[in-house]
């Protein structure tokens, strides 16, 4: 989407995640795919996770076999979860950063239309895998003594849109689970959730304001900064708090929603 507002590119800072192995979710497109990159690109290991097999194929051919696998898995699944998180250990020693930014959108619908089973769905991926990611690598970093359980929630789990409750909901309980996760697995265990603003990638349409030019209209018009976030703005603020510069910055539900939840 072309508008009057591009923002300036923040570059990676090298070497900042050497040493580190991160697991990223929903790493084959959008913001997933934009944060694997910065991170590869800061010096980490990734194994990059997501259902999306043939997007997957394309990343690897991107990176050096040395510091980046794939796997193709469903989130939602806890002992898809449990072993790719034991095969990130044994292929590269340890983990130190779980990013769990898969999610799905809701398209704008009213309460009363909405199914079962699309409520169940929308909890599954955008909470409950939280949850089975949390199961499967907390006992694994305090054996470390360190780790950080980053969690990609939304500006619409702070300020929420009317029709998109479903979602808001969701990703208010993700908020929450990452506040309370931090008080609980503190000092050993970091865990913060990010709250981008709707982003200018390919799951935008998904939200039901159209077309993606009609809906980054829309949505950016809410924003007042005028635009949307872009992934790499969302990699970068991954990046920072998956560093050790962000190593006393727990708890936080940091918004890249250029004020809206203000």
């Amino acid at each position: 989407m072309e508008n009057s507002h591009q923002p300036p590119q923040a570059r990676p800072v090298p070497d900042r995640l050497a040493g580190k192995v991160a697991i990223v979710t929903g790493a084959a497109s959008g913001m997933g795919l934009a944060s694997t990159r910065r991170f590869l690109a800061e010096g980490a290991k990734v194994v990059a996770v997501d259902l999306n097999e043939e997007g997957l194929v394309d990343l690897a051919g991107e990176g050096d076999a040395e510091s980046l696998s794939t796997v193709a898995a469903d989130v939602t699944d806890g002992a898809a979860v449990q072993a790719y998180v034991d095969q990130t250990v044994e292929r590269f020693g340890r983990l130190d950063v779980y990013f769990n930014n898969a999610g799905i959108p809701l398209a704008s619908t009213p309460i009363e239309e909405i199914d079962e089973s699309t409520w169940q769905r929308v909890v599954d991926v955008n909470l409950n895998a939280i949850f089975l990611a949390a199961k499967a690598i907390v006992p694994l970093m305090r054996r470390q003594g360190e780790g950080h359980l980053l969690i990609t929630a939304s500006a619409a789990g702070i300020r929420p849109r009317p029709t998109l409750s479903a979602y808001s909901a969701a990703k208010a309980g993700a908020v929450q689970l990452a506040r309370g996760l931090a008080v609980e697995l503190a000092p050993d265990i970091r865990v913060n959730a990010i709250c981008p603003l709707a982003a200018d990638t390919p799951m935008l349409e998904g939200f039901g304001f159209g077309t993606h030019d009609q809906a980054y209209t829309t949505l950016a018009a809410t924003s007042p900064m005028g635009r949307l976030v872009t992934a790499e703005e969302v990699a970068a603020s991954a990046a920072y708090l998956a560093s050790d510069e962000a190593a006393f910055i727990t708890g936080v539900a940091l918004p890249i929603d250029g004020g809206r939840t203000v």
